[in-house]
């Protein structure tokens, strides 16, 4: 019987903590998009200031500044957002982990077990979502990056 008892802790342990494994995913991305809007911002930031400066007198090279700012500005709100998803999935993931814990405690029987999928599920799509827009802005900011740029005459 003891056993028995300690499989079923055991059990109980490992079905509330698998969704953790996520919460560790959607950190890490976190810290990832994090960095990617950090340089996005820093440099609209440089670009915008070389503009208020005056110092840039070249018509053709001011309006690409102006782009790559406008560019820049673009992939911080795309890295905002992402961001959004992101943090909304680890909430859904963490609500998943408490249902999962009192579900297995004994402590609440009130609630529906669909509460759990839910969550779960609405975890997953947050962090898919969050996924698809950082692939989004790695295209954008690739064909913003200027790999095209005439050669000078």
């Amino acid at each position: 019987m003891m056993d028995a008892s300690i499989d079923a802790i055991t059990n109980n342990i490992q079905l509330a903590l698998a969704p953790v494994f996520l919460l560790t995913a959607v950190a890490t991305l976190l810290n990832a998009i994090s960095t990617r809007l950090a340089r996005s911002v820093d440099r609209m930031r440089s670009i915008l200031q070389k503009i208020q400066e005056g110092h840039i007198t070249d018509e053709p090279t001011l309006n690409r500044m102006q782009i790559e700012a406008t560019e820049a500005k673009r992939r911080g709100r795309l890295c905002t957002v992402a961001i959004f998803f992101d943090v909304l999935s680890g909430i859904f993931i963490s609500l998943t982990v408490l249902e999962l814990f009192f579900f297995q405690a004994g402590a609440v029987r009130s609630l529906q077990t669909s509460f759990v999928i839910w969550t779960f599920v609405l975890g997953l799509m947050s962090f898919m979502t969050s996924l698809s827009i950082i692939l989004g802005e790695l295209v954008y900011a690739y064909y913003s990056a200027g790999w095209y740029v005439a050669p000078r005459k």
